[in-house]
């Protein structure tokens, strides 16, 4: 089963992406306190990460480069799901390792589709 997790500091939007991709078919691990994240992804192996940028420290550009740096990571796709829709933020993201950035509110069917094109 392809394991996905989710960091954001918002318990609602991790809980709203759990409820769509459970039913998906995905396993789903989420994480509301970023500072926490690297060390648990360690134990789960995610398939796949979905980070929020907006979060206290560290934030979502960071972690994902944290991720990133370490081996075990670094080629595990990351999608940004955030509400920063301008175009630094996503040039910044990029920069930082993200494979893909949807921003909020988002279409249930079209982060699935994303999901599929990074881990078929």
């Amino acid at each position: 089963m392809t394991k996905i997790f989710i960091v954001d500091d918002d318990a609602q939007i991790t809980a709203l992406l759990g409820k769509i991709l459970t039913a998906e078919g995905y396993q789903i691990t989420t994480v509301n306190d970023s500072s926490m994240a690297h060390e648990l992804a360690l134990s789960v192996k995610p398939d796949l990460f979905l980070l929020d940028l907006m979060m206290p420290d560290p934030d979502g550009f960071k972690l994902c480069r944290i991720l990133r740096a370490d081996p075990h990571f670094i080629f595990t796709p990351v999608i940004i799901v955030t509400a920063l829709a301008d175009n630094d933020s996503r040039v910044v993201a990029y920069g930082a390792g993200a494979n893909d950035y949807i921003t909020k509110p988002f279409y249930s069917s079209e982060l699935v589709e994303r999901i599929k094109k990074l881990i078929p």
